[in-house]
């Protein structure tokens, strides 16, 4: 993991790093006056104008004995105000052009003129950087020698060291280091992230920041009668396991409940995927790998007026031979039988126990789930946005604020009694999917038959936790989509 500082003024480096504004008029400049004859010359090229991603390497010559930088990286902030998805962005171009370098460490310079406060900017900075230095190299045994791998060991931002400086680079380490803990998870293959490596990975973090792990395993979920989780695991020579992560301030303090849907792998089941493209579904246990990165960094914050719970039912879904059966009737905890329509349809099958399960014993305020539920919110969003349905408005608010906030933004979709009249079922309360029109809203209908009347928002996130819109910090594959979104609501709750 990329290390980074702060230093009020840090001496001359293999690289340091600036970031310009476009001008409306003339060319770019800056207050550093090398930079700016540099600047001057490559404007006057027009080769660099500083608008948004563009970038542009110098190497100075050096003059009167002065110890000067190696090499300077100007990255464009572009015309308008900048934004603080503007600045997670520059710092993503940055980290990515100094990675093109042999240098290991750099000096980072913090934008001027932007009206953003400088603990704000730090913190914007450190996401940037970490999120966009992310690589998954596990599994490969040599570098590729057609890639030029990046050896940046640490960055120096260039600010006084006071309290509050220290504390928004805290709360940048903590989301970003979050962020790629989930990335981490989802890039493991299915062999070697199983339900039980979820149970395993949460008490190691847990042991770290001072949470409490409880994990139920086939046996307790047996007594409990969790048909959902029990029946999408039949399949599977895994066991299936539901892994709950407690943070607890307070009795009195009110309890956000988290629930994410942990699918190790989803070959569809007796309803078999097509093999194009099947590799990815190692990738639909991203919601509980949000879920238990998001509990990683609360363990490390430690709100002082909010109780935190996350629960991530797991399971595999394969074609065994006690595999589910279209057909099958199954009971839900707390009673509820459902009519199997479709064994593909399963995330929301282990989500509605887990879901039940929850809101029963926690009693929480509010409750949020994420999941890569349906290929339905793909066709209608496409990978930019994550598609919300919600019970509360006023929840529903806060969740897409949040989201606006981290730069992960989200869409609302409608929800109401017609959507559920196409789950009813002729030989149970209800099933699983109907025909495949409105299969986003579809999905939601049928997990709020398990939340009754608490605050309830639901983050279909199958179109942006891998293949995300392309930003500079965010890598191909999983996007470590919904940490950042829940650890802004955490930190803004009221």
């Amino acid at each position: 993991m990329l290390k980074v500082n702060i230093k009020a003024a840090p001496t001359a480096n293999e690289i340091a790093v600036y970031f310009v504004r476009q001008p409306a008029k003339g060319k770019p400049s800056c207050s550093e006056p090398t930079v700016n004859e540099l600047l001057a010359r490559a404007a006057a090229s027009g080769d660099f104008t500083a608008k948004e991603g563009q970038s542009v390497l110098f190497y100075p010559a050096a003059g009167g004995g002065k110890k000067i930088d190696q090499r300077v990286l100007v990255v464009g902030l572009g015309k308008e105000k900048p934004t603080a998805e503007a600045i997670r962005k520059a710092a993503g171009v940055a980290v990515a052009q100094v990675g093109k370098t042999k240098a290991k460490e750099t000096v980072v310079r913090l934008p001027e003129k932007t009206g953003l406060a400088i603990p704000e900017l730090l913190e914007l900075l450190t996401e940037g950087l970490i999120l966009g230095s992310y690589r998954f190299q596990k599994y490969q045994t040599a570098a590729d020698p057609e890639e030029n791998g990046s050896q940046l060991k640490s960055v120096v931002l260039a600010a006084s060291p006071t309290k509050e400086t220290q504390a928004a680079l805290a709360r940048g380490m903590n989301a970003a280091e979050a962020a790629c803990l989930a990335r981490n998870m989802a890039n493991e293959p299915g062999n070697h992230w199983t339900p039980t490596h979820f149970a395993r990975e949460a008490k190691r973090l847990a042991h770290g920041v001072g949470l409490k792990v409880s994990v139920l395993g086939k046996a307790e979920m047996q007594k409990l009668g969790m048909g959902g989780i029990l029946g999408v695991s039949q399949g599977s020579a895994q066991p299936p396991t539901l892994t709950i992560v407690e943070y607890r301030v307070s009795p009195k303090a009110p309890t956000l409940l988290l629930v994410g849907k942990g699918l190790t792998f989803d070959s569809g089941g007796i309803s078999l995927k097509p093999s194009a493209g099947m590799e990815e579904m190692k990738y639909d246990m991203c919601g509980g790998a949000a879920v238990l990165a998001t509990m990683q960094a609360v363990g490390r914050e430690r709100p002082t007026k909010l109780n935190v719970v996350a629960l991530i039912p797991s399971s595999e879904n394969l074609p065994g031979p006690a595999a589910l059966k279209p057909g099958d009737v199954i009971t839900h905890y707390g009673g509820k039988n459902v009519e199997v329509v479709n064994t593909d349809a399963e995330g929301r099958l282990i989500l509605a126990d887990a879901l039940a399960y929850g809101i029963e014993k926690y009693k929480p305020a509010a409750v949020i789930d994420i999941a890569t539920l349906t290929g339905a919110v793909i066709i209608g969003l496409g990978h930019h946005r994550t598609g919300l349905l919600a019970n509360d408005d006023t929840l529903c608010d806060k969740v897409v604020a949040a989201g606006e906030a981290a730069g992960e933004p989200l869409w609302r979709l409608p929800l109401g009694p017609e959507y559920r009249k196409q789950l009813k079922s002729t030989v149970a309360d209800l099933k699983n999917v109907d025909k495949r029109d409105g299969g986003t809203i579809l999905g939601a209908a049928f997990l709020q038959e398990f939340v009754g009347k608490t605050p309830w928002a639901h983050l279909d996130i199958a179109g942006t936790a891998w293949s995300f819109t392309e930003k500079s910090y965010v890598p191909k594959g999983p996007s470590g989509i919904g940490v950042r979104t829940l650890l802004t609501l955490i930190r803004s709750w009221k």
